[in-house]
C-alpha cells in the first residue's frame, strides 16, 4: 500500500520534475553514494523507519538557492574528470604558442625623444604669430604640435620619401584585396593610402606632463627599417610645421597685397583732391608753407629794413645840414671830398693866420695863400651842396621803397587772409590724405616684411634623443613566454571544459528519488 502510493513511476516524475528539481535530485542522490560509500563503523545506529510519501515538487527560492550554492566537493570531482583533457590542452597550447613565437613576423620598435617648445624663434619683431605667454596656451600649442606629429600629411610624406607603397610589410595586394573586398567589387586600393593607414597603426606618441617632451614610438619588422622610419618622420614633421607657418604667413601676406591695391587707389584720390583744391583757390606752396605767406614774410623784413634806411638817411640828412659847409662832418663815409676839402680849408685858414702875424695883407704869400683858400671853399661849398643833395635822395628813395613795401603789404594782407581761410579746409583734406597714406605705408610694410617671413623656418623643435637599436623584439614576446602563455591559457581552457561539461551531465541526469529515501534513511 506504502509503495503503491509513495513510489512514482520515472516517466511522470520526468513530466512533472522542472530542470532546477532534477538538478537538485542529482545533487541529494550524490550525497547519498558518497554516504553509502562510507564505512559502516562511522554510520550512526538509527531505528529505520518506513519510507513516506514524498511531496509533489515545486520550484521555490530555496531550491534555487541550493542549485546555485557552489559544492567544492562536486567541483572537485568535475575538475578531476577533465584533468586528462585540461593536460591535453596545456601541451598543445605551449606548442602553439613556441610556434607563435618563432614563425609569426617580428617587430622591433624605437624610439625618439623631441622637444616641442611652444614659443618660434624670435626672428624678427611683431611677428606675424604671437608668443604664447599663458601656461594653458604654451600646454596647448605643444599639444597641436605633438598631433601634427601623426597627422596624414606627415604620414604621407614619410610614404613617398621612403615609398612604402611598395613596401609588403606596409601594402600587400592580395592581402589588401581579400580584406577590402576590392577584386569582388572590381575596383582597386590605393597602395599610398593603405600603406598609410598601416603606418599609422606601428606609430604612437606620448607626452611627458612635465614637461614639452613627446616621446615618438615606431614599430617595424627589422631595426633598421624603424630607424629609417623614425627619422623620416622627425624630418617630415619639421617640414610640415615650416610649411604650416609658411602657408599660414603667405596668407596673410596675400591678404595685405589684396587690400594694397584698394589702399593704393585711396591715397591717390586723397592727394589729388588736395592738388585740386590747391589749383582751384591758388594756394601755390614751397616747403609746406603758403608761398603768401612766404611773401608777407619777406615782406615784413623787408619793411624793417627800408625803415632802418629811413632813419639812417634822414639822421645823416639832419646831421649834415646841422654841421654847414665848415662844420665838422659826423659822418665821414657820406662823401670823402667833401671831408678832404674841409681839412684843406681848416689848413689853409690856419696857414693865413699864422702867416698874417708875420707879413701884410698884400704879401704874395698872404695873396697866395688867399687865393688857394677861396678856390678850395669855392669846391668845398660845391662839394657840400652836391653832398646834401646826394643825401636827400637817398632820404627820399628811402622813403619811396618803404611806402612801397607798406602799399603792397596792405594789398597782401587781404590775399594772406582770403588763403588762411581756404587753407583750413586744405589741412582736413591733408590730414585725410595723410592717415590714407600712413595706413597704405603700413599695411605696404608689413606685406613685405610678412613675405620674407614666409621664408624663414622659425619652428623651434630639437631631437633630444635619436632612435637607437632596441635591446630585443617588441612582439611578439620572447618563445619562452609564449609557450608559457599558451600551456597556460590551454590548462584554463580544459579547467573551464571540464567544469561545463559536469555542468551538463548534472542537468541531463534523471531525478533518483531511491537515492534520497536512502540518503534520508
Amino acid at each position: 500500500m506504502s509503495a503503491a502510493s509513495g513510489t512514482t513511476p520515472p516517466s511522470a516524475a520526468g513530466s512533472d520534475v522542472s530542470a532546477f528539481e532534477r538538478i537538485a535530485n542529482a545533487r541529494r542522490a550524490s550525497r547519498a553514494r558518497l554516504q553509502q560509500d562510507a564505512p559502516v563503523m562511522a554510520r550512526p545506529s538509527a531505528p529505520v523507519t518506513p519510507p513516506t510519501p514524498e511531496p509533489v515538487p515545486t520550484v521555490t527560492l530555496d531550491k534555487i538557492g541550493d542549485f546555485l550554492e557552489l559544492d567544492f566537493r562536486r567541483l572537485f570531482v568535475w575538475l578531476r574528470a577533465g584533468l586528462v583533457l585540461a593536460l591535453m590542452l596545456a601541451v598543445a597550447g605551449g606548442v602553439i604558442g613556441a610556434a607563435y613565437g618563432l614563425l609569426s613576423k617580428q617587430r622591433y620598435t624605437v624610439t625618439t625623444e623631441i622637444l616641442i617648445n611652444p614659443a618660434n624663434l624670435q626672428v624678427v619683431e611683431n611677428d606675424v604669430y604671437s608668443q604664447p605667454g599663458q601656461v594653458d596656451s604654451q600646454i596647448l600649442n605643444a599639444r597641436s604640435k605633438q598631433r601634427i606629429l601623426t597627422s596624414g600629411n606627415v604620414l604621407a610624406r614619410v610614404v613617398d620619401e621612403l615609398g612604402l607603397a611598395n613596401d609588403p610589410e606596409f601594402f600587400d595586394p592580395d592581402q589588401t584585396a581579400s580584406t577590402s573586398g576590392a577584386a569582388v567589387s572590381g575596383g582597386k586600393s590605393d597602395p599610398k593610402l593603405v600603406a598609410q593607414k598601416s603606418l599609422a597603426q606601428r606609430v604612437s606618441v606620448a607626452a611627458d606632463e612635465t614637461s614639452f617632451v613627446t616621446t615618438l614610438a615606431v614599430s617595424a619588422e627589422t631595426t633598421g627599417k624603424a630607424i629609417l622610419i623614425s627619422q623620416a618622420m622627425v624630418k617630415a614633421f619639421q617640414e610640415e610645421l615650416a610649411t604650416a607657418e609658411a602657408a599660414g604667413a603667405g596668407r596673410a601676406a596675400a591678404a595685405l597685397e589684396g587690400r594694397l591695391g584698394q589702399l593704393k587707389r585711396d591715397v591717390q584720390a586723397a592727394e589729388e583732391k588736395v592738388e585740386s583744391y590747391r589749383r582751384s583757390h591758388d594756394l601755390s606752396a614751397s616747403n609746406g608753407q603758403l608761398v603768401s605767406s612766404q611773401t608777407m614774410t619777406q615782406l615784413n623784413s623787408e619793411i624793417g629794413e627800408a625803415q632802418s634806411r629811413v632813419i639812417a638817411a634822414q639822421a645823416s640828412y639832419d646831421a649834415l645840414v646841422a654841421s654847414g659847409v665848415n662844420g665838422a662832418d659826423p659822418d665821414p663815409a657820406v662823401s670823402a671830398a667833401l671831408s678832404v676839402l674841409r681839412d684843406k680849408a681848416n689848413g689853409l685858414r690856419q696857414q693865413i693866420d699864422s702867416q698874417s702875424m708875420t707879413f701884410g695883407p698884400r704879401h704874395p704869400t698872404i695873396v697866395r695863400l688867399r687865393t688857394e683858400f677861396e678856390t678850395v671853399s669855392s669846391q668845398l661849398r660845391a662839394e657840400f651842396s652836391r653832398t646834401v643833395g646826394t643825401a636827400k635822395a637817398n632820404l627820399d628813395k628811402a622813403n619811396a621803397s618803404l611806402a612801397s613795401l607798406t602799399a603792397r603789404m596792405n594789398a597782401l594782407k587781404n590775399n594772406v587772409f582770403t588763403d588762411s581761410e581756404s587753407q583750413v579746409a586744405l589741412r582736413e583734406l591733408e590730414r585725410d590724405a595723410a592717415s590714407r597714406r600712413a595706413v597704405y605705408e603700413s599695411f605696404l610694410s608689413r606685406a613685405r616684411q610678412i613675405t620674407e617671413r614666409e621664408q624663414i623656418d622659425t619652428t623651434n623643435v630639437q631631437v633630444i634623443s635619436t632612435a637607437v637599436p632596441p635591446p630585443g623584439r617588441s612582439w611578439p614576446p620572447r618563445t619562452p613566454v609564449t609557450a608559457g602563455l599558451g600551456a597556460f591559457a590551454g590548462f584554463a581552457l580544459g579547467m573551464l571544459l571540464a567544469i561545463a561539461m559536469g555542468i551538463v551531465r548534472d542537468m541531463r541526469q534523471p531525478p533518483n528519488r531511491s537515492g534520497i529515501g536512502v540518503s534520508r534513511a
